[in-house]
């Protein structure tokens, strides 16, 4: 089973860190610790009553782990510090990050990974969960659909998304979807597609190929000062022109591993229950097997886990 992706985080985290600066910005919530890590910003208070944070000029100085933790917060604000907190900690020294393709978009910087992955989507139901500035231009003439939680002129409200995703054969989750704790059900929902998590709150951890994720497609720091005055001041996209340039991994070789591991435990403890089965009947026993519904659940989950292992295997081979 997989683990929660918010404990996931949590653990993976190598060492304490004391945290240096943390900015609140209009979009973008900075935290330098050894490292330096972004998390979006709420939106428009995201429905709190109040603007009055209880923390400011506390922060500076804490143990990382100490706020860290409030990525499991219900209040938005504090769930994004935690977030931004854990992002710079993990992406100072993945593995995944030396790696990964540098984007060097045409287009707006910002949609660099629309751009990217273009050729692959024509012809293709796309759909995309955020709303991204400009993707009526980078997307022309794709069959996309935008789920929004605040939809704009032609986009879904998010609770589409139990209706739109099964059918979707490419989705772009934006990695806010963590913090705002709608993560884990999305990624289930697209778990027949190709799964992008992307945007500056991307985590760079190979794990997240165990919930499906087939690309990530987070930021590199170009220039540390320029961000931060970008983000101090206000900015969103104009990020990625002062401060931050996209990358792409690509986790399918660490999903491959992960569903192969799967399939083989599934398979063993559905062999398990068949030997049961088979001793109870031979026991002349009367009525339905006990366990006859687990059985059933295994065959279903250890079909979804073959149809996702050919689905990956035909697209990288």
């Amino acid at each position: 089973m997989k683990e929660d992706i918010v404990n996931l985080l949590l653990d993976v985290l190598p060492y304490q860190q004391r945290i240096e600066e943390v900015i609140l910005g209009l979009t973008w919530t900075y935290c330098r610790t050894e490292g330096v890590g972004l998390s979006m910003s709420p939106a428009n208070g995201n429905g709190l009553s109040s603007r009055t944070l209880d923390w400011p000029g506390s922060l500076q100085d804490k143990k990382s782990s100490d706020v860290a933790s409030w990525i499991r917060d219900w209040n938005p604000y504090k769930a994004s510090i935690g977030m931004s907190v854990i992002n710079s900690i993990l992406n100072q020294s993945a593995e995944l990050f030396d790696d990964a393709q540098v984007l060097k978009p045409k287009g707006p910087a910002n949609l660099a990974v629309f751009e990217h992955f273009r050729d692959q989507l024509a012809g293709k139901r796309v759909v995309v969960i955020g709303r991204y500035p400009g993707l009526e231009h980078s997307l022309a003439d794709i069959d996309y659909t935008v789920l929004e939680r605040q939809p704009g002129p032609g986009d879904l409200p998010d609770t589409a998304a139990e209706y739109v995703l099964r059918d979707a054969d490419w989705v772009f989750l934006t990695a806010t979807s963590i913090v705002n704790k709608t993560f884990t059900r999305l990624a289930e929902l697209s778990q027949d597609a190709n799964l992008v998590l992307m945007g500056p709150t991307t985590p760079w951890i190979a794990e997240l190929a165990e919930f499906g994720v087939d690309y990530l497609a987070g930021v590199s720091i170009t220039n540390q000062e320029n961000l931060k005055a970008t983000i101090a001041e206000g900015g969103g996209t104009r990020i990625f022109d002062t401060g931050v340039q996209y990358r792409v991994a690509d986790l399918g070789a660490k999903e491959v591993g992960w569903i192969k591991t799967a399939i083989s435990d599934t398979v063993f403890l559905r062999e398990r229950i068949k030997k049961e089965m088979e001793s109870w009947h031979a026991k002349n026993k009367r009525g339905r097997f006990p366990r006859q519904a687990e059985l059933l659940t295994l065959d279903y989950q250890l079909s979804k886990l073959d149809s996702r292992f050919k689905r990956i295997w035909d697209a990288r081979h």
